[in-house]
């Protein structure tokens, strides 16, 4: 904890605040991608959320008060530019955010860095039926293996209701994907 607390102080000094930067994107770029990616579906959106991401820590991170793990506050703030960033492109194409996802995820075979047969976009429209919460809990676990503890400091919730979520959330897609 204190590595982590001389770390920040390096990101808020003037003095260190770039190469300090530049070492917390080597550290979360990839791990922050992925977790958006997730969310957001495509590559191409991801890219961009993950930018504003990092832009927006650059500029916040005089703010960062300490309460939580540097990584729990950065994936705060992925999750809140995922969502802002689904819900402009649907608002934009005037469709609900279901609709949207349900649109990127039909997208996702023309999208090159796709690697993926039939079943794991069936996986991504199972996924895309629950609510959003249900979303984050189910990739934060089955895609990313975060624990329940670090989860609990992301989501702001008890380790026991991110535990019913995700167990409801793998019914609900067993259910989708073994309909018929």
């Amino acid at each position: 904890m204190k590595e982590e607390q001389e770390f920040i102080q390096r990101l808020i000094s003037k003095e260190t605040k770039e190469a300090a930067f530049n070492e917390l994107l080597q550290l979360y770029k990839e791990r922050l991608y992925w977790h958006i990616r997730h969310i957001v579906k495509s590559h191409d959106d991801a890219d961009d959320v993950l930018q504003n991401t990092f832009i927006k820590v650059h500029r916040s991170i005089h703010n960062f008060k300490g309460d939580s793990k540097l990584f729990s506050w950065m994936y705060r703030i992925a999750i809140n530019e995922s969502i802002t960033h689904i819900n402009k492109n649907s608002k934009r194409l005037q469709l609900s955010s279901e609709d949207y996802q349900n649109q990127t995820i039909n997208n996702l075979k023309a999208d090159i860095y796709f690697e993926g047969e039939d079943i794991k976009i069936q996986l991504q429209k199972a996924i895309a039926t629950l609510p959003n919460k249900q979303q984050l809990v189910f990739n934060m676990k089955y895609f990313e293996d975060i624990k329940y503890k670090d989860m609990a400091d992301i989501l702001d919730t008890s380790e026991g209701a991110l535990k019913a979520s995700y167990h409801i959330a793998v019914k609900k897609i067993e259910a989708f994907l073994t309909k018929d």
